[in-house]
């Protein structure tokens, strides 16, 4: 039995694309290197977010390219 994920390369392309730059970005704001998890939540930040979000006081929008669910039906 064959598993495959149906993701368009287009896509997989668009997130690698914008990867470099924004960690970079990230990392000068921080001042330090990024955890993992960092990493994902700010190549998935909304655009319109500016300066660095403080950790447990600011909220962010969040534009994620896939979200994975329970079910079909997301119950």
């Amino acid at each position: 039995m064959s598993v495959f994920a149906s993701t368009p390369v287009e896509l997989i392309e668009g997130v690698y694309a914008t990867l470099d730059e924004r960690v970079g970005r990230a990392r000068a704001s921080f001042g330090r290197p990024l955890t993992l998890a960092e990493k994902i939540l700010v190549n998935h930040l909304d655009p319109s977010e500016t300066g660095v979000p403080e950790r447990g006081v600011a909220y962010v929008d969040l534009r994620p390219d896939r979200v994975a669910m329970q079910d079909a039906t997301a119950q």
